[in-house]
């Protein structure tokens, strides 16, 4: 396996039409690590440009946010924590996801209750910290924390990542940036190429560890069944 310049835990669909779906809308499989030829759909811009931003995460929901390995862990350790983490969580299932505008790119939310949601990922969060590097100054720069808000720079320390937690919000995304033109646009198209394949009801029943290569694109190393 290659060695990954860092680390995260998805949620990614299992295979099937919902995950080929996104696969394709985003012109990278997550699970094959491939890229994927995209539809063309009349838009403002092509679609592979609106979608450059997210496609190299390839389709997911983060539970814990990309990080390197801490000194002296192993990915195989990192590897047994998130085992024996799913191993101690209960799968859950919400109403569906519904496709939004979120802050100006395209998104699926889950619907309902998201108390369950919430909580496994905020034991995600703590529970595979410690396998986590601390940030360095540049990574640290990068989360604008003068952007931030006070508990979400607290969050920054200490998991090295602003939106966890009571921050967190579970979102799969579609797209990078919109104008207001290219999201009207794109909104039709993406419920058209989707059509059918979004799950009602969403099912969460897996830990997803994946990898960033060296050409900065997200793979699906290994799916940790949650307790059924």
């Amino acid at each position: 396996m290659e060695q990954m310049k860092r680390y995260a835990i998805y949620y990614a669909p299992r295979a099937g039409g919902f995950a080929s779906a996104a696969a394709t809308w985003l012109g990278w499989d997550l699970q094959s690590g491939r890229s994927v030829p995209q539809p063309g759909p009349s838009l403002p811009r092509p679609l592979a440009e609106l979608t450059a931003e997210p496609r190299k995460y390839g389709f997911h929901a983060t539970l814990k946010a990309p990080f390197r390995l801490g000194a002296g862990v192993e990915l195989a350790d990192l590897q047994h924590g998130v085992k024996t983490l799913a191993s101690q969580l209960h799968a859950f299932e919400m109403p569906g996801l519904a496709l939004q505008n979120l802050h100006g790119f395209l998104a699926l939310l889950p619907q309902g209750d998201a108390t369950d949601l919430q909580d496994l990922a905020a034991e995600v969060v703590r529970f595979l910290d410690p396998y986590r590097a601390a940030l360095t100054e540049a990574e640290y720069a990068r989360r604008r924390p003068e952007r931030l808000t006070e508990r979400q720079r607290e969050l920054l320390d200490a998991y090295g990542y602003p939106f966890v937690l009571e921050e967190f919000q579970f979102h799969l995304t579609l797209s990078g940036p919109l104008t207001a033109l290219e999201a009207e646009a794109l909104e039709p198209a993406a419920r058209a190429h989707f059509a059918g394949q979004i799950p009602q009801p969403f099912q969460l029943q897996d830990l997803c560890l994946c990898g960033e290569d060296h050409a900065g694109r997200f793979h699906l190393l290994n799916r940790y069944p949650l307790i059924a």
